[in-house]
């Protein structure tokens, strides 16, 4: 008696392990290859891509038709093409409608589709349609143009390859990890893919750099810089290379006070999320310095835009030369052309993906003519037979009438008017009403316009020249439509620079600081004194002095006020031998004012020695005082002002040897050393400096040292007539300085 327990024992079957493991790996490994994981070089379409395309197709949801439900083009590609499951369905269908993955996007996606750092959203709320460029990739499916093989099922069909008018392997590149081997291409722009395509389809034995000259390096969807041609060229040669990707990014003035780098474009596949975590992680850890804030600004109208906000006193060159080194801000590409070449994975160099188009799209073409040819030839020989029925339709009728069915009929019109059997089937189907001599005219037309399609048909398929040209032609029309401009910069390859940390920070380096009669402020870049710009009028300087890049200057109001101001905010003259103050900024915006206050002066800072200024008022009194103030605060009184009365000048005044010059409103001027004028704390108002008239007031001074005194001139402008002797209002003169003799403090 055998149990049941025996039967399962017969069941077992032994096998050897290795062996099976062997043939399950290998078949694994055949079914990602040739299934999932490549793209053929003809098409530069996965499977999946292909099968989602080609349905879309056939679903009839073209560029000017509505979108539908992502989900419902998910479920029919699985259902009837592609069994692997909706998730790796949607995933390849979102990355074709994704502009930042695909140079050339081959899905118009309505809603959610994600960015480089997040997901889209689900397909139950996303909706789709083919983009105008997947018209070119699917056009003439219905035209035996490619061959066609059972689905999973065996229940429908699927092409094995698309029509493919666009080089779309090179365009929009292709990633992808089977069993042994990985594919990772580079995408490419379209007009300069098809101006290589169309040199080799007219030279069949063009060299590299030939091609290299139209078609020079990639262009990646998201811009940026490419840094490194020999990693190119040497992809293009092998089908292996490498090429670094850089961002673009600039020095701007981000606020009046600072200055910071602009990112505008990020290499391929690197999202502003993970730029802006690695950069705060390095802040944090300390092994970034310079950095005040890092702001995202990037929209749908402007594009990508992150400020990163520098400190002041930080050098911005050096501090993007780190960003490039220690962030996502540069990164490599590695080229890697492996790709289905007639069912066998091949690394390809940039001629031999060429010529494997260009093959295909001659085939499709010859393919498509024939088709053609054959069914104008078709429907020519229908239209000559219904001529020849016109030209005796009374027979026609008559034999008809008198057959006593329809095959009897046939056979009758075959023997009388020498018809073949499908011409006589359709004169019998063809409506009576169609044989009048007004259809006589459209079937001549229509059969002249055969016969010159015929022969254009013919030409193409027996005129390999003109083959080419309706290739090349082809190729052109997607090129114009569908071509847009390189977006990526191609630089030669250089060594990123060292950057040392002293670098980052701006260098102590000497400068003077301007201040404008316009009221704006700037540095120079280095220590030889500005000269003005002659021929700017609108170009005169309130105040002069030697600083340097890492020091602080002294903003002196009318309200006997000083404002502490930090040299390395000041934005820097591109120019130094000619000052124009116009390429500064506005002080207010580092110091704020008060309406009825102005700038007086500017002294320069010190914290190690005292820096000593002379002032002088409207009233005529005059002060030396040593400007420097608490280190904790940024502004302090450095004369006690009477009431009513206003600081008219200040001046640097560190020696003894200076003179001080007072000016009147009533042409007066007095001169005297400035030994004559102790130096006072900055509570003390001061002593007389000049006597002046009843109703007269100081409109100007200065602080002159004994180097200054031998050149400099007194400038006086009438404001009324006899206000200088012999003059009329407007009149003008110059007077050397030495003419006026020096006089004591406090006399007239």
């Amino acid at each position: 008696m055998t149990t049941q327990a025996d039967e399962r024992e017969e069941r077992i079957v032994d096998i050897d392990v290795s062996e099976e493991m062997r043939g399950s790996f290998l078949e694994y490994a055949y079914s990602v290859i040739y299934s999932r994981a490549l793209p053929d070089a003809r098409d530069g379409l996965k499977p999946v891509q292909r099968r989602i395309l080609y349905q879309m197709a056939q679903m009839r949801l073209l560029p000017d038709r509505g979108h539908v439900k992502s989900a419902r083009v998910t479920g029919e590609v699985m259902g009837r093409l592609h069994p692997h499951g909706d998730g790796a369905i949607y995933d390849a269908l979102v990355r074709m409608a994704q502009p930042f993955t695909l140079r050339l996007p081959m899905i118009d996606g309505h809603g959610n589709f994600g960015s480089i750092d997040d997901g889209p959203a689900a397909m139950r709320y996303t909706e789709c349609r083919l983009a105008p460029p997947a018209l070119a990739m699917t056009d003439s499916l219905d035209e035996d143009v490619v061959d066609y093989v059972p689905n999973y099922d065996g229940r429908e069909e699927e092409p094995v390859v698309l029509p493919a008018a666009i080089p779309n392997l090179l365009v929009n590149g292709a990633s992808g990890i089977a069993v042994g081997m990985a594919t990772n291409m580079a995408p490419h722009n379209l007009r300069e893919v098809v101006a290589a395509a169309k040199h080799l389809l007219e030279h069949p034995n063009a060299r590299l750099d030939t091609l290299m000259r139209l078609l020079p390096g990639p262009d990646l969807p998201t811009g940026g810089e490419i840094i490194g041609l020999d990693g190119i060229r040497e992809a293009y040669e092998t089908g292996r290379g490498r090429f670094r990707m850089r961002a673009s990014a600039g020095i701007e003035q981000v606020s009046a006070r600072k200055q910071g780098i602009v990112i505008t474009a990020l290499p391929y596949n690197v999202g502003p999320e993970k730029v802006t975590r690695a950069i705060k992680d390095l802040v944090v850890a300390k092994k970034l310095k310079g950095i005040s804030d890092l702001t995202d600004l990037t929209d749908a109208e402007h594009g990508l835009r992150l400020v990163v906000e520098v400190k002041s006193g930080f050098n911005p060159e050096a501090i993007l030369a780190q960003l490039y080194a220690m962030t996502p801000l540069e990164e490599q590409f590695s080229i890697n052309n492996v790709t289905l070449v007639n069912g066998t994975p091949q690394t390809l160099g940039l001629v031999e993906l060429l010529r494997v188009f260009l093959d295909h799209r001659l085939e499709v073409v010859t393919r498509r003519s024939r088709f053609r040819r054959t069914k104008a030839a078709d429907r020519l020989h229908l239209v000559e037979g219904l001529l020849i029925a016109i030209l005796d339709i009374d027979e026609v009728i008559a034999i008809v009438r008198g057959s006593d069915n329809a095959a009897i009929a046939k056979e009758r019109l075959i023997t009388a008017f020498d018809l073949s059997d499908i011409q006589a089937t359709h004169i019998l189907d063809m409506p009576l009403r169609r044989l009048t001599k007004f259809s006589r005219l459209e079937l001549e037309a229509e059969a002249d316009e055969l016969r010159v399609a015929i022969e254009a048909r013919t030409r193409i398929l027996e005129d390999d020249s003109e083959l080419r040209r309706v290739v090349a032609a082809e190729l052109s029309d997607v090129a114009e439509r569908y071509g847009d401009e390189r977006r990526t910069v191609l630089l030669a390859a250089q060594a990123s620079p060292a950057v040392e940390p002293e670098s980052v920070e701006v260098a102590d380096e000497p400068c003077w600081v301007a201040l404008s009669t316009t009221g704006r402020i700037a540095r120079t870049g280095d220590a030889r004194r500005p000269t003005i710009n002659g021929t700017d009028r609108a170009c005169a300087l309130t105040a002069l002095v030697p600083s340097s890049a890492r020091a602080q200057v002294g903003v002196i109001t009318s309200d006997g006020q000083l404002r502490r101001l930090n040299v390395v905010d000041l934005p820097v003259l591109p120019e130094t031998e000619h000052l124009s103050v116009a390429g500064g900024t506005e002080l207010t915006a580092f110091v704020s004012l008060e309406p009825d206050t102005a700038v007086v002066g500017l002294v320069p800072l010190a914290d190690d020695s005292a820096c000593v200024a002379a002032l002088a008022t409207a009233s005529g009194q005059v002060k030396r005082v040593d400007v420097n103030g608490p280190a904790s605060r940024d502004q302090w009184e450095i004369i006690g002002l009477a009431k009513g009365d206003r600081v008219v000048a200040a001046r640097p005044c560190p020696g003894d040897d200076h003179e001080l010059v007072f000016v009147t409103r009533q042409a007066q001027l007095l001169r005297f050393r400035a030994k004559a004028v102790r130096v006072q704390g900055r509570g003390a108002a001061g002593m007389a400096g000049i006597g002046l008239r009843d109703g007269d007031e100081v409109i100007a001074f200065a602080a002159l040292s004994a180097q200054a005194l031998p050149d400099s001139v007194v400038a006086t402008v009438a404001t009324q007539a006899g206000a200088l002797p012999g003059t009329t209002p407007g009149t003008g003169k110059t007077t050397p300085l030495s003419a006026y003799p020096s006089k004591g403090r406090a006399t007239g």
